[in-house]
């Protein structure tokens, strides 16, 4: 599974109001209000917004799951300390730096920026695999040797040349290895025929380590080959290679590793932006939209053909077009979840969503004016049945309402309401109980709905389904229970003493 958010940036000139519904008195002053640059608690109450929802993340990914959150200078210190706190920062994957806007923004104060940032955080490193990308026919021109089966390959050093290169860092990669000057062949055991010994060591004469284990190198020898190089001073040196193939054995193109800056023209966010022109003939609906391609590049490096993908701040719906296209272009099954808060959700987002799926007639792109296939769902989230109207009384759940959570709660079923008969208390079956409601959302009636033997007669004979049935209290014992088949859940028990 892979999370990607694109959160409000809290540059101060968004129309964002931090709206969470939350029991905290100093919060509550803050909801409904748009924090501008000013507020010198702005940087605190955007981390007050995201670090609980961070959290929540967390827990659905799985342990193998990755998130990407785009963000750019004004919360990327506060967003970079607080995923080290919330993930581990043993788990840190990337900051990849975006070029987003090749002209620079006018809009920064003293620099012109072309930038944002793609944080990257698994939740298990360990477990996690970032399989890059498939090397490209430009990527062909490095590989100008063959081997003895007719596969191409490069040379690329087993010395560790970029950070940790120091012997003492890593004391277990410093080893020699053997090379036999007549054929370039390598080994771990000095003898007659592999009789120069190769260090890692750096021109200055540092000692270094090797990017590989002994182990490693014992069962990889194949790859090795030793080469004699130049170096001031000594006229005799000679250094390890590795082998790095263009196709693996099997005959697939190997992949490469993901650069930490992206700075292809597809990333200029003005695409964001045309994409919504195509798609709703205005590219104004929506602002600062994300290019498919950013999403795209980002899913690219995880093996995610048949994963689902969440954006639990889904904006213009960017994620789900994304999804949609690369299923398309390469034949994969992702599926993805989009939640969206504001008012937006489905004359933008979803709207969007629907667009690409059906086809836009008018767009230029043959494929989006077709359709790019699939399907999705939309929901409305319902009225919270909160617990301190039903202590107050007031604005107890109707009965589809509070028909609609238990059925849910109870059986992780989808409720159909054409189902559910009040009259009867039915609310619904599912694969293992027919589940009934007794329930009033008036207090007064609801006294009078305890569930009794007359009751519990009245729903008809037992079949083969055990019956599920809720009420705030019951009047009659487990032995009648057990013979009529029924299993009782007790409503909240403040609603059971309300009706008491």
């Amino acid at each position: 599974m892979c999370i990607y958010i694109d959160p409000p940036y809290n540059t101060g000139n968004e129309k964002w109001a931090y709206n969470d519904n939350v029991n905290s008195p100093m919060m509550q002053e803050w909801l409904g209000k748009v924090v501008d640059r000013e507020d010198l608690t702005r940087h605190d109450k955007w981390l007050c917004m995201m670090t609980p929802r961070l959290k929540l993340l967390r827990e659905l990914l799985r342990e193998d799951g990755v998130i990407f959150i785009s963000i750019d200078d004004n919360e990327v210190h506060h967003l970079r300390m607080t995923m080290d706190e919330v993930f581990g920062e043993d788990n840190f994957v990337n900051l990849f730096t975006i070029k987003s806007n090749p002209r620079g923004s006018q809009a920064s104060k003293h620099i012109a920026l072309e930038h944002e940032y793609l944080i990257t955080y698994a939740k298990s490193l360990s477990q996690t695999e970032i399989i890059g990308y498939s090397k490209s026919e430009d990527d062909l021109s490095e590989y100008k040797l063959i081997d003895e089966k007719e596969k191409k390959y490069r040379l690329l050093g087993l010395r560790q040349r970029g950070g940790a290169w120091r012997r003492v860092q890593r004391p277990n990669l410093y080893f020699p290895i053997y090379v036999n000057p007549k054929n370039g062949n390598v080994s771990l055991e000095k003898s007659n025929i592999f009789c120069k010994k190769v260090l890692p060591k750096r021109p200055s004469g540092e000692e270094g380590r090797w990017t590989w284990s002994e182990e490693k190198v014992k069962n990889n020898i194949h790859l090795l080959v030793g080469k004699k190089v130049s170096r001031i001073g000594e006229s005799d040196f000679w250094d390890v290679f590795r082998k790095d193939h263009f196709e693996s054995e099997d005959g697939m193109t190997t992949t490469k590793k993901p650069k930490s800056i992206w700075d292809e023209k597809e990333l200029n966010y003005q695409n964001g932006r045309n994409e919504l022109k195509e798609i709703f003939g205005n590219s104004e609906i929506f602002e600062y939209p994300k290019p498919t391609f950013l999403i795209k590049k980002g899913l690219r490096i995880l093996d995610l053909d048949e994963e689902i993908i969440l954006d639990s701040f889904a904006g213009s719906g960017t994620t789900a077009h994304a999804i949609i296209s690369l299923n398309k272009e390469d034949g994969d099954n992702r599926k993805f979840i989009l939640v969206e808060c504001e008012d937006y959700a489905d004359k933008i987002t979803a709207e969007r969503v629907r667009r690409v799926i059906k086809g836009v007639p008018n767009a230029k792109d043959e494929s989006l004016r077709k359709g790019l296939g699939g399907s999705f769902s939309y929901f409305e989230l319902g009225k919270a049945i909160e617990l301190e109207s039903i202590l107050s009384g007031d604005g107890l759940p109707t009965y589809e309402e509070l028909a609609r959570y238990i059925f849910y709660t109870a059986t992780g079923e989808e409720f159909d309401s054409k189902a559910m008969n009040e009259k009867k208390n039915f609310v619904g079956e599912s694969r293992n109980y027919k589940v009934y409601l007794f329930y009033e959302p008036d207090i007064e009636k609801l006294k009078n709905t305890a569930l009794t033997l007359e009751r519990a007669k009245s729903i008809g004979k037992p079949g083969e389904k055990r019956r599920l049935i809720f009420a705030p209290t019951k009047y009659l014992d487990q032995a009648h229970l057990d013979e009529l088949r029924i299993d009782f859940a007790q409503l909240p028990f403040e609603i059971y003493e309300l009706a008491r």
